[in-house]
């Protein structure tokens, strides 16, 4: 047997596997490296996060990726140059992360990257063309596993557009393998730069499940401080938002876009809901007097309403919903929500046993479990596995 086979063979007949799971969202703030232990698969799988850290990107990676993301035109040498760079990046945090947490990377099984994502475009919200669903992810894994000699896995992505789905949101796969419960329905919502819920039904088969994107998360948010309050990345503590006040005839322009009538499931990204669209929203009704404050608790209102929408109209009956990502630490975000659903319960997402913030990195880690030693008929016999496999040698 070639060498490369037999290490993937051995990988596979472990009871239990390190896997670094690495996220870096629609926010592009940084990446998300997580190091789980994975035991087991499919409906047997059990996992913990022993070790957990964001890194910021660099000055001038943020500022590249800034240049190409969500953009319908780019400069196509920064995005070849920006694929390989990140690539050697992530590698290079990866080593700097088992260093830091003493781990020889000799212990570590696999790598599950996600990559960046640099442009999500679902068929449904383009008319003009004959193409399918697509979405596009920068951050070569050849380079991540030459780099740590580790085995990576990436793109999980177009598999799942190749089976003529969206390519998102993913998290439905983990979700059901480690928070399906017998005693309760469940919504796990998770507020990144996108917002997005897993709704489980209460001893709900992988069929009944339902995943869908609401809308914005924290990335208008987000985009908007970049761009008007100097030094600041995002709106901590909600510290600016709560000065302000929510201007209703902005917010009701902002919820017109046919995608919040769109039925589930359905995907989108900053390639829409982004500051064109808020300043095409605030042209349409005439006010250019609106305070930076305002907007702000304007806009935190509009995520709460796309996320209160989509789950008021798929979920009937109480439900617990457990709330992870960025937006979870956003107090006047959390609050709309509260006011929005009264009919659910929300807690933490520590409250499952997990660190809210290493989800994502997580739920990538489980996917590439899978493909390594699963079988991907538990979630349905059209489910393939996920993921490409880079070699290091």
């Amino acid at each position: 047997m070639p060498t490369s086979l037999k290490r993937l063979t051995d990988i596979a007949q472990k009871t239990s596997r390190l896997i670094v799971g690495l996220m870096s969202g629609t926010s592009l703030d940084g990446l998300d490296v997580a190091l789980c232990r994975i035991s087991g698969s499919g409906l047997n799988t059990k996992a913990e996060v022993l070790a957990f850290e964001t890194f910021a990107y660099p000055p001038e990676i943020a500022n590249l990726l800034e240049a190409v993301c969500f953009k319908p035109q780019v400069d196509l040498e920064k995005l070849c140059l920006l694929n390989a760079e990140l690539g050697r990046l992530h590698g290079k945090l990866v080593k700097q992360f088992l260093q830091k947490n003493k781990v020889d990377k000799e212990a570590v099984d696999a790598i599950a990257s996600h990559g960046q994502t640099v442009y999500h475009s679902p068929k449904k919200l383009r008319t003009e063309d004959s193409f399918g669903n697509a979405t596009l992810q920068l951050g070569d894994a050849d380079q991540i596993s030459t780099e740590t000699g580790i085995v990576t896995l990436s793109d999980f992505r177009q598999k799942n557009i190749a089976e003529g789905k969206e390519g998102a949101p993913l998290a439905v796969y983990g979700d059901y393998l480690l928070f399906r419960s017998a005693e309760e329905n469940r919504v796990l919502l998770n507020i990144g730069g996108i917002a997005n819920f897993t709704l489980l039904p209460k001893n709900g088969s992988f069929p009944e499940l339902l995943s869908t994107d609401t809308g914005p998360g924290n990335t208008l948010m987000n985009q908007y401080v970049r761009a008007n309050f100097a030094n600041q990345s995002f709106d901590k503590d909600a510290t600016l938002a709560l000065q302000g006040k929510i201007d209703e005839a902005l917010l009701s322009t902002l919820l017109q876009h046919s995608f919040f009538t769109q039925p589930t499931p359905k995907t989108v990204g900053p390639e829409l809901f982004n500051l064109h669209y808020l300043a095409d929203a605030i042209q349409k009704i005439g006010k250019n007097t609106i305070s930076k404050t305002d907007i702000l608790a304007t806009l935190n209102r509009f995520t709460a309403e796309g996320i209160a929408q989509a789950i008021n109209r798929s979920i009937k009956g109480r439900s617990s919903i457990f709330v992870s990502g960025g937006g979870v630490h956003n107090p006047l975000l959390m609050q709309n929500l509260q006011s929005l659903l009264p009919n659910f319960s929300f807690k933490n997402f520590r409250a499952l046993g997990f660190n809210p913030d290493a989800k994502e990195a997580l739920l990538f880690a489980l996917l590439a479990n899978e493909t390594l030693a699963g079988d991907p008929s538990v979630f349905g016999e059209a489910t393939l596995s996920m993921g490409k496999i880079s070699l290091p040698d």
